[in-house]
């Protein structure tokens, strides 16, 4: 997770950047802001008590952020990655793709993190959760974070491809394509809760991952800098509960138990 920078943030919009568009270039602010929601919202998720939990997620910081509150990770990691720092040995980083989880036992963990839109990645999600729901014990849960489709149509009408936004509200799949060519998949609220359901898990709730639009957080950090971050993310974290089955925010999150 990022630190928050006071002399950056007091200057948060930079100068040529395009305060409100619909997926904010990677200098903007709302980033920042997106981080500690994201913090805050698996801090709220995680039970008090230790267990161990798959996370396929990529990257380090949830993975350090559940080793840090006493939680077995067993962090999933590409060979190119670097080595993430253990945590009192609680981290087990193993080298593996975590669209075919053969190495696992069935039932072998307590929880299954799938963060940073891993399963957006994943185009055929329907297998790859039926992976996550085989090695979950019965009872254990899965968060994941997947883009919306609302982020996909943005990102259409941003690059222009307009035969293609016109098709996709009636598609049964949506893969976007990305500045580096590689595609994603974007769901609806209704469309992930039926993936999940078809796995065997028991929804427990689908919110998006931020109510607060960017334009509104870029100009509140600019305005109140850092000390502005924590009502930010306090105000976003209520108001995300207050909204489950929303479809406006660029992300979802769904919380899902296996029966």
């Amino acid at each position: 997770m990022r630190t928050p920078d006071p002399v950056a943030m007091s200057s948060a919009v930079p100068a040529g950047s395009t305060v409100g568009t619909p997926v904010p270039p990677p200098d903007s602010p709302y980033w920042l802001f997106y981080d500690e929601v994201a913090a805050a919202q698996l801090a709220q998720w995680l039970p008090p008590t230790p267990a161990r939990v798959l996370d396929v997620s990529g990257g380090q910081r949830f993975a350090g952020q559940m080793a840090a509150a006493g939680h077995e990770v067993v962090h999933v990691m590409a060979a190119s990655d670097p080595l993430p720092t253990a945590v009192g040995g609680r981290l087990l980083p193993v080298v593996a793709d975590s669209r075919s989880l053969d190495w696992l036992q069935p039932g072998c963990v307590d929880l299954v993190l799938a963060e940073s839109q891993a399963l957006s990645l994943c185009l055929a999600t329907e297998v790859t959760v039926e992976q996550l729901a085989r090695v979950l014990r019965p009872g254990g849960r899965l968060l994941l974070v997947v883009e919306s489709l609302m982020l996909g149509l943005a990102r259409l009408a941003e690059q222009g491809r307009w035969a293609e936004l016109a098709d996709a509200p009636a598609a049964d799949v949506v893969l976007v394509p990305r500045d580096d060519g590689s595609l994603t998949r974007c769901f609806w609220p209704e469309d992930l809760a039926a993936l999940l359901s078809a796995a065997g898990l028991e929804v427990e709730w689908v919110r998006t991952r931020t109510v607060l639009s960017p334009a509104t957080v870029e100009r509140a950090l600019s305005q109140g800098g850092s000390a502005a971050l924590a009502t930010l993310v306090q105000t976003e974290v209520k108001l995300a509960e207050d909204r489950d089955g929303g479809s406006t925010g660029m992300y979802l999150v769904a919380s899902a138990r296996k029966a």
